[in-house]
C-alpha cells in the first residue's frame, strides 16, 4: 500500500477524499497548520506551502501526492514549492485539481490557478490533472452572498455546470489509485444552469424574496462567459448528483 500526502485534506473536498484513501488501506498524511495526533489515523504535518517550510519532512517517503489546497491568491507559488519538494523526495505520482476554463478567463484567480497547473505539468514527477467545475457549495455560497442585498444582481449570459463534492472526491480517489494520466477530461455537473436559475432555486429553498437587477458582466471575462467559454459541453465527465439534490439537502 502507498503513503499518500493530501494537501487541503481538511477542506471541503479533502474531507471526502481522505476517508476513502484510508478505507482503501493506504497511509494518509495531511498538510495542516498544526501537526499532531487527532485520533483519526491520519498523520498531520505542519507546513507552509507559500514558504516551503516543513515540506521536505512531509514529503519524505511519500508515494503519491494529492494537491487540493488552494486560495484566492498564491496558488502558483505554493504549488511550485510542493512540486520541488516532490521531485526531491522521488514522489511517483502527483494528482492536481484545477478548474474548468482555467486557460480561458482573464481573471486574477484563474491566472493563479493556471500558474499552479503549469507548475505541475512542467514537473519531472509523473502527474494527473483534473479540471473541475464550480462545486455546488461554491454556487450556493455565491447566490447566498448575492441575496444579502435587497436587489438581487442578475448577470445576463452567465451559465455554470455546478458539480457535487462527492462526485469530485470519487473521481479524485479513482485517479489517485491509478497510474499517472496527464490532463484528463474535465469533471462537471450533469446540467447547465444560468446564474438566475441558481439564484431562483436558492430563494425558493430559503423562502426569501428579492427584486431582480439585470446587470452585464463587463470586459473580456464577460465575453468569455457569454460565449460559454467557461463550460465543458463536449468530452467532459459528468457527475451524477444534481443541483436540485444539493438544494433539497440544504433545507
Amino acid at each position: 500500500m502507498n503513503t499518500i500526502l493530501v494537501t487541503g485534506g481538511t477542506g471541503t473536498i479533502g474531507r471526502h477524499v481522505v476517508p476513502q484513501l484510508q478505507a482503501a488501506g493506504h497511509t494518509v498524511r495531511v498538510l495542516s497548520r498544526h501537526a499532531g495526533d487527532r485520533g483519526d489515523g491520519v498523520e498531520y504535518f505542519a507546513v507552509d506551502l507559500l514558504t516551503g517550510d516543513g515540506l521536505d519532512r512531509a514529503t519524505k517517503g511519500v508515494d503519491v501526492i494529492v494537491h487540493l489546497a488552494g486560495g484566492p491568491k498564491g496558488d502558483e507559488i505554493g504549488t511550485r514549492n510542493l512540486v520541488a519538494a516532490a521531485e526531491r523526495a522521488g514522489v511517483r505520482h502527483l494528482v492536481h485539481i484545477s478548474v474548468t476554463a482555467v486557460d480561458q478567463l482573464p481573471l486574477t484567480y484563474f491566472k493563479s490557478k493556471l500558474g499552479a497547473e503549469q507548475a505541475v505539468r512542467g514537473s519531472s514527477v509523473p502527474w494527473t490533472v483534473l479540471r473541475v467545475a464550480q462545486l455546488h457549495d461554491f454556487a450556493w455560497n455565491a447566490v447566498r452572498a448575492m441575496a444579502k442585498s435587497p436587489m438581487l444582481p442578475a448577470p445576463g449570459g452567465l451559465r455554470f455546470q455546478p458539480v457535487d463534492v462527492r462526485d469530485v472526491a470519487d473521481r479524485l480517489v479513482e485517479l489517485t489509485l491509478g497510474q499517472p494520466q496527464g490532463l484528463v477530461p474535465d469533471l462537471v455537473g450533469p446540467k447547465v444552469y444560468t446564474m438566475t436559475e441558481l439564484a431562483r432555486d436558492y430563494l425558493r429553498a430559503t423562502g426569501k424574496r428579492r427584486l431582480s437587477l439585470p446587470i452585464r458582466v463587463p470586459g473580456k471575462a464577460g465575453k468569455v462567459y457569454r460565449a460559454g467559454g467557461n463550460l465543458s459541453l463536449t468530452g467532459a465527465t459528468k457527475g451524477t448528483h444534481t443541483w436540485e439534490d444539493f438544494v433539497a439537502a440544504q433545507v
